[in-house]
């Protein structure tokens, strides 16, 4: 790719980066083609043949098993500090729209701390109903085709 378009690209992202209602669209976007990857590849319609997932499933599962909770503690300590550091910031602004900046600044990375909890524990309650349901999803196709 040639500076030009490297510069039309950039700048293309930039204005939709700066566009809130082009950022909610993408992310929405991106959030549904995720759902639709996840729902095709839990219900069979990509594996149609049904293999046995279970060696390709178990140390995937072993695997976020014994990270989740160094993980949970990195983060956990992660954005204890940065709030700390975004609380001292806005005390220490001085002028009102640094202040309200800050401000702001502080209610995101709150937001997006406890956001980051709440996914992990999510993570942590579906993994086992969602193995379960895949080798029960398998198990039964195998069956159908054996038959």
């Amino acid at each position: 790719m040639n500076q030009a378009a490297t510069g039309r690209v950039t700048e293309m992202l930039r204005k939709i980066s700066q566009n809130r209602k082009a950022v909610i669209f993408l992310k929405i976007a991106a959030i549904a083609f995720l759902a639709l990857v996840v729902t095709l590849s839990f219900t069979g319609t990509a594996f149609a043949d049904g293999p046995d997932l279970d060696p390709a499933v178990h140390p995937v599962l072993d695997l976020i098993n014994k990270l989740v909770n160094p993980l949970m503690l990195l983060v956990g300590a992660g954005g204890v500090i940065f709030c700390i550091i975004m609380g001292v910031k806005y005390a220490t602004a001085e002028e009102p729209q640094e202040r309200e900046k800050r401000k702001q600044a502080l209610k995101t990375a709150i937001i997006g701390y406890l956001l980051i909890f709440v996914l992990v524990v999510i993570l942590k309650l579906s993994i086992g109903p969602l193995t379960n349901w895949m080798v029960g999803t398998t198990a039964s196709t195998t069956a159908a085709t054996t038959k």
